[in-house]
């Protein structure tokens, strides 16, 4: 199964948060910056870092799913897909927040991490955002939430289930666990993922850093 049919580009050596390469971040970051763009991309390649001060995230819901081509596990000669929790909402205004991610084994430097910041003063603005995460840390509270539904439910719109966007992939198993809340407040943001796709984000205060070696301190945490 593939959980990113949104679409997206996999980078294999100097891979970045939002776009295959670092001019083409600048650009595109200046123009969600200044509120230019209503940009659609997927972030992927190889696992990365976001941190976030506060998420205020309206139609949250969550299931399970599996990410092929962006995230496989190498088992001997093969490589199997990657387990993911898919996390979504509507509508998020994200403070305070920063994506890292890091290439290694770049020719001299060694380990390089780009790291973007924006938010700080201004929140974030990600309409029909999509994550692929594979570790979670935050204070969260839900708001009607209704956990145990069946993925399908969370996107049908035909029923009371239907709070956040619409599952994108048919191939999730859409009778799998589910959850799903009116509004997701999470604060303290830490966490992994693979992918991250959005209808459109607004970066105000957008920073864009490259530097070398990782680990905190350099990445996001």
């Amino acid at each position: 199964m593939k959980s990113q049919v949104r679409g997206g580009t996999r980078w294999k050596r100097f891979a970045v948060v939002m776009v295959p390469s670092v001019a083409a971040t600048a650009a595109i970051g200046v123009g969600l910056a200044q509120g230019a763009l209503a940009a659609s991309f997927a972030v992927s390649g190889q696992e990365f870092k976001v941190k976030a001060g506060y998420l205020d995230g309206r139609g949250f819901a969550q299931y399970g799913g599996v990410d092929m081509g962006y995230a496989e596990i190498k088992e001997g000669d093969k490589l199997v897909p990657r387990p993911v929790a898919i996390s979504t909402f509507k509508h998020a205004k994200i403070t305070d927040m920063c994506q890292s991610v890091v290439t290694p084994d770049v020719p001299v430097f060694g380990k390089i991490t780009l790291k973007l910041k924006a938010g700080q003063k201004t929140p974030v603005i990600a309409e029909n955002l999509y994550l692929d995460v594979t570790d979670l840390k935050a204070d969260a509270t839900f708001t009607n939430i209704d956990i145990g539904v069946a993925a399908k439910n969370t996107a049908e719109g035909k029923s009371d289930y239907a709070k956040g966007p619409a599952i994108k992939d048919t191939k999730i198993n859409q009778n799998g666990f589910a959850q799903q809340a009116d509004r997701a407040q999470l604060s303290g943001v830490e966490q992994k993922a693979w992918a991250t796709t959005a209808g459109s984000f607004q970066l105000s205060g957008l920073k864009m850093e490259l530097l070398k070696g990782d680990g905190p301190g350099v990445e996001c945490y």
